[in-house]
């Protein structure tokens, strides 16, 4: 069994056939009714895959941005054939009986309060990764999502690529020899942010209460807003959670990892360029110490990498390094290696996984299938992965968690596993 599909059927997503709230079937020949909520980035782009399948009908999209919204509307009717209701309040969507599914392509800190309460009103989900912007908040979208038997996806497309299978296969097949070490790394000039700008009204057609949410109240500044809301505690983790979910996916599902790791240490800070406005870190190292191997994270404001790839996954065996990225992978072997080194070869991308993603989105909604590409049993576990990372670099301590008991082996980390929601928004009880 591999990791992912020991994660389906342990966690939250193992439920029954039947799905309450919603329509009792969709025939194989039916479109799925379905909405999109944050529609200006990802949450278009994983609608556009989604009606690309032709699978589907777009009835509704929502923004809190009146020109987004309006915008993306008018592409919508040129690009679908009709143009869908238009909503500025996202509630407004699950309120309608023609939404079966929907896409939540908000920025992280809205993604378990409008994930459980989609569940809640009868819609099976595609959430955008990271899945949440802390641990408490994938537990609770477990449970919402069990309690009312929704089937998930998470927008981790490297889970239904091809190629990432291949390589995958091969670092467990054991050509490489014995793996001890993993390196991840995501090397992008945009993690380090931007110079800093004043706080002023916000721009005409933004609902800055709803874009905040449950996050704190904060003066509108717009290096928070599009795109940057990322660098910023609040709402993202920065290359962390952007990326590591992505790479560190594909690390633990090479070494057959399920379940955390034992320890986690961490070292971080604004060193490339402190002068930016961003909090996230521009540089950033963690150990991921599974206590028969580790997984070592990296992040720089410098676009360059190992084996000439600015992002990627290395799986460090005896005969040969595997390095890969999206674009292609490559073995490069020891030539000082025991009984011989492994094999140099090279692949490339062998179909559009973003496509095959939402396609397998929407067949596991019309099968009632649970087990799709990527689960929210794996979302949750890349995204701990990511936040505990994070964790342990902002308090500077090397860090164990226990996730049965919900409980670091630190007080003081423990007040970063779940955010304080502003009133009146309410923290979702499942």
């Amino acid at each position: 069994m591999d990791r992912r599909k020991f994660l389906a059927s342990a966690g939250a997503v193992a439920v029954s056939v039947t799905a309450g709230g919603a329509r009792a079937a969709i025939g194989a020949n039916d479109k799925i009714g379905l909405a999109a909520i944050g529609v200006r980035n990802m949450g278009w782009a994983d609608l556009s895959s989604a009606m690309a399948t032709n699978g589907a009908q777009l009835v509704a999209i929502a923004d809190v941005d009146k020109n987004v919204l309006e915008r993306r509307g008018a592409e919508a009717a040129k690009k679908f054939g009709s143009k869908p209701a238009l909503y500025s309040d996202y509630r407004k969507v699950l309120e309608r009986k023609d939404v079966d599914a929907v896409i939540i392509g908000t920025p992280d800190h809205w993604h378990c309060l409008q994930f459980c309460d989609a569940c809640a009103a009868g819609k099976d989900a595609y959430v955008e990764k990271p899945i949440a912007n802390s641990i408490a908040e994938c537990d609770a979208m477990e449970a919402f999502a069990k309690k009312y038997k929704r089937v998930a996806s998470v927008g981790q497309q490297q889970d239904s690529s091809k190629m990432w299978s291949r390589v995958i296969e091969m670092a467990r097949g054991g050509s490489l020899g014995k793996i001890a070490r993993v390196d991840v790394w995501a090397n992008f000039r945009y993690g380090a942010g931007y110079a800093p700008a004043a706080d002023s009204e916000p721009p005409e057609g933004l609902d800055y209460d709803m874009w905040l949410g449950p996050a704190p109240s904060r003066p509108f500044n717009p290096r928070r807003l599009h795109g940057l809301w990322r660098l910023f505690w609040d709402y993202g983790g920065g290359l962390m959670t952007d990326w590591g979910v992505h790479l560190l996916d594909m690390a633990a599902q090479g070494l057959g990892k399920t379940s955390l790791p034992r320890r986690v240490s961490g070292a971080g800070g604004k060193f490339a360029h402190p002068e930016t406005s961003s909090q996230t870190f521009d540089t950033l190292n963690v150990n991921y110490d599974f206590g028969d191997s580790s997984i070592a994270w990296s992040n720089t404001a410098v676009p360059v990498g190992f084996y000439g790839m600015s992002y990627g996954v290395a799986f460090n065996g005896e005969k040969g390094v595997l390095a890969a990225n999206r674009e292609g992978w490559k073995v490069i072997p020891n030539p000082d290696a025991k009984g011989g080194a492994a094999k140099a070869e090279s692949g490339k991308p062998e179909n559009n996984e973003h496509l095959d993603h939402l396609k397998d989105f929407l067949n596991s909604v019309r099968a009632r299938n649970f087990d799709t590409a990527c689960t929210l049993a794996n979302g949750a576990f890349c995204a701990k992965l990511a936040h505990l990372g994070n964790i342990s670099a902002r308090l500077g301590k090397t860090l164990s968690y226990d996730d049965a008991a919900k409980t670091f082996s630190d007080a003081e980390a423990d007040e970063y596993l779940k955010p304080r929601y502003r009133a009146p928004w309410k923290f979702p009880q499942a």
